[in-house]
């Protein structure tokens, strides 16, 4: 009740603000258009930088008292169309609260009336009157406070329609505020990959190694069971496959060759790892930004693994290119071809790219090649 009650406060003192910034706004009409009568428009620059203070005042009226207000510098020709609109919308916040203050005016020169002895248009205090009369009082005031509160919100609409950025600008910071929203996501994305990478290998991974070496000194020590010596055989090689299977797994999550030699030695181990020849030729001007790196990795992995699984290649070929401006990256199989670009895997790498920005293609016609190319920006 109380927040209610402030609000309605503090909305109407806006309100009632507005009225004298209405008339300052009706004045810097009239004077402005006698100056540009006079001048015949040579006085346009003047007009619209007293335009501009005055909306600066008015502003930060609407932020005090009506919401926060919107940010931003405003242009002379909207700061004369808003002062335009605040004549008319601050002469009518202005008439109603003359007529709230002057009904209060009158209700207090009846009650002083009556006290006195000295009724005002000889107007007696009888119940039926008084009851009436404070009804009709009641009534008003709230016609008259719900109108001032109606201005309120009409005219900090006003304020973000006049003041506020144009739909286009509005849309632009919203895409701009998204594409790093979405970057954000893909770093987070890839902090997180590495983190797991280094849980594999600082832990799990050292774990199995420990159990795999402790195994084979179990098989070493005689043993007259042959049984056992059978289980710690099967033990000991099933811990080595889980060793190489975990340092898959930790590779696939993310390459540590990525962080500590960069994209050319990342890749290189995905040519060592491939069944089929990898051919490679990378040429950067310079080491591209982490992201970038990262995003190129899993584009050339993930391609250069549909092609051995999907495509029965037997020749890769992977061509990279690097400036300052962008990162291009090129992988050419002699497989089958006939690649769904809406396959799950295609569709994952189509997402990392497009969220730094990049373009994504697919070219793979039934009988083959295929080829996919990559292009992330690096500015």
């Amino acid at each position: 009740m109380r927040s209610v009650a402030a609000r309605v406060a503090r909305t109407s003192v806006g309100v009632g603000l507005g009225g004298f910034t209405g008339l300052l706004a009706l004045g810097f009409l009239v004077v402005a258009g006698i100056v540009l009568a006079v001048t015949a428009g040579r006085g346009r620059p003047r007009i619209e930088r007293a335009a501009i203070r005055l909306t600066a005042l008015d502003r930060r009226r609407v932020h005090r008292f009506l919401g926060p207000g919107v940010a931003g510098e405003v242009c002379g020709a909207r700061a004369v169309a808003y002062q335009g609109a605040r004549a008319a919308i601050g002469s009518f916040g202005g008439l109603l609260w003359g007529l709230l203050l002057w009904g209060a005016a009158t209700v207090v020169a009846l009650i002083v009336g009556w006290v006195v002895g000295w009724p005002v248009d000889d107007i007696e205090a009888t119940p039926f009157t008084v009851v009436y009369l404070a009804g009709l009082a009641a009534v008003l005031a709230f016609l008259n406070v719900e109108g001032i509160l109606a201005v309120g919100r009409i005219d900090r609409w006003t304020a973000d329609r006049l003041l506020g950025p144009g739909p286009g600008a509005a849309y632009e910071r919203r895409i701009a505020e998204l594409s790093t929203a979405r970057s954000e996501v893909v770093a987070a994305v890839d902090a997180e990959r590495r983190r797991i990478e280094r849980d594999l290998h600082d832990g799990v991974q050292q774990r199995l190694v420990a159990v795999g070496m402790l195994l084979g000194r179990a098989r070493r020590l005689p043993s007259a069971d042959a049984k056992l010596a059978a289980l710690l055989r099967q033990a000991h090689d099933e811990a080595a496959d889980a060793l190489v299977e975990l340092r898959e797994v930790s590779w696939r999550v993310f390459p540590a060759a990525l962080d500590a030699g960069g994209l050319p030695a990342a890749l290189e181990t995905v040519a060592d790892r491939s069944p089929v020849p990898v051919v490679l030729d990378v040429e950067l001007d310079d080491r591209p930004a982490p992201p970038v790196e990262t995003v190129a990795y899993f584009v050339v992995s993930e391609a250069v693994t549909n092609a051995v699984k999907h495509a029965s290649a037997s020749r890769v070929e992977v061509r990279v290119r690097g400036s300052a401006d962008e990162l291009a990256v090129t992988i050419r199989d002699d497989g089958l071809g006939g690649a769904a670009p809406g396959g799950a895997g295609l569709t994952g790498l189509d997402r990392r790219v497009t969220a730094l920005d990049g373009r994504f293609r697919v070219d793979s016609p039934a009988g083959g090649p295929t080829t996919i190319e990559a292009v992330l920006p690096c500015g």
